[in-house]
């Protein structure tokens, strides 16, 4: 049975230490070593993590026979239009293909839909597998983008967008 839990300060040890196991083998073929640990170290350090916290990011963390396996973390984007985002959906590798990611995805679906939310968005690396994922979620390609994050260093991304449909 998987038990889902929303993350405090404490848990940002096992956000950081799940999201430096699924990067691996994710990021590092399509981005190369330095850009993952640059955007490891910007991202999912335990200061970024807290401050992302701060600003009322919501981390659910998934947990399996007592193991943490995954998390996903989402927001309000723009309070007025009822947007919220998805910041962050990872499962460790070993769990994938056992409906993990789309147990997650559709808990927060379910927790943008009761608070209000009309749209969920993210950003999914263009080279990312995990677009295919989404679109098997109902996720549409909104806009293609280049983000500048610094070092050099860009993310080069589809921005998805998934209308959400009220109860």
């Amino acid at each position: 049975m998987i038990l889902l839990r929303i993350a405090k300060e404490q848990d940002l040890a096992v956000i950081e230490e799940i999201a430096a196991i699924t990067w691996e083998p994710t990021y590092v073929p399509i981005m190369g070593r330095e850009q993952v640990d640059y955007m490891l170290a910007k991202m999912y350090s335990k200061g970024a993590l807290l401050g992302q916290l701060m600003k009322g990011d919501i981390f659910l963390i998934a947990s399996l026979n007592g193991k943490d396996v995954g998390f996903a973390s989402y927001s309000v984007l723009e309070h007025g239009d009822h947007v919220y985002k998805l910041h962050k959906l990872y499962v460790l590798p070993e769990m994938h293909g056992k409906g993990l990611g789309k147990f997650l995805i559709n808990e927060v679906i379910n927790k943008v839909r009761h608070a209000g939310g009309k749209k969920l968005q993210l950003n999914v690396n263009r080279a990312n597998k995990a677009k295919e994922f989404y679109e098997s979620a109902g996720f549409n390609i909104k806009e293609t983008v280049d983000i500048e994050i610094g070092n050099g260093f860009f993310m080069n991304d589809h921005v998805m967008e998934l209308p959400i449909v009220p109860i």
